[in-house]
């Protein structure tokens, strides 16, 4: 019997060791930079983005899904890489930066001519028929002049699997930051 227990103390070892090799980590994608990464303030427009938010269940580490209409899981072994909304605030910078050339996007403080950008994300999650949410409101502080808007982009998952929910996540806030980026070309 006692030749048997280091094979068990080894098995037993080896699983504890396996469920942290199960966890997968993820980072979301940004837009392919086109921007001249020289540009100087004197010639372009400034954008702070000075806050992305998330809500307590998404700011965990698990990345989140929706089995029902009522009921959220927020996922042991899916994990975020770095924490969202610091992914979301960086990937927003990278993604309103290729779509507005001739501006100055910066998750930095600018200076005293900039535009400022918070987002409070209340969505950024899978659902259980196969869409992706991501949703909330932006606020925008443009000369003294502040708009608001409330944004929802539910996009249909291609595949199955956390890496195809991550890549449409992040699909889904490209293209809330090509709204974004349509507004800011709007103003005066």
């Amino acid at each position: 019997m006692k030749k048997w227990l280091p094979v068990v103390a080894a098995m037993l070892l080896s699983a504890c060791s396996s469920s942290e090799e199960d966890k997968t980590y993820y980072q979301l994608p940004s837009a392919t930079q086109s921007y001249a990464a020289n540009q100087t303030a004197q010639d372009n427009r400034l954008l702070w983005v000075e806050q992305v938010s998330v809500p307590d269940y998404l700011a965990g580490n698990g990345v989140v899904y929706q089995t029902t209409d009522v009921q959220y899981v927020i996922a042991n072994s899916n994990l975020w890489a770095s924490p969202l909304d610091q992914q979301l605030r960086n990937t927003l910078v990278a993604n309103l930066s290729s779509a507005l050339p001739g501006w100055v996007v910066s998750s930095q403080p600018l200076g005293a001519t900039q535009d400022t950008l918070n987002v409070n994300v209340t969505g950024f999650h899978g659902r259980y028929d196969g869409h992706v949410i991501v949703s909330g409101e932006w606020l925008l502080n443009h000369r003294g002049t502040l708009t608001k808007r409330p944004f929802h982009v539910e996009l249909t998952q291609q595949e199955d699997g956390y890496d195809a929910m991550v890549k449409q996540l992040a699909a889904a806030w490209q293209q809330e930051a090509q709204s974004i980026a349509r507004e800011l070309t709007r103003l005066p």
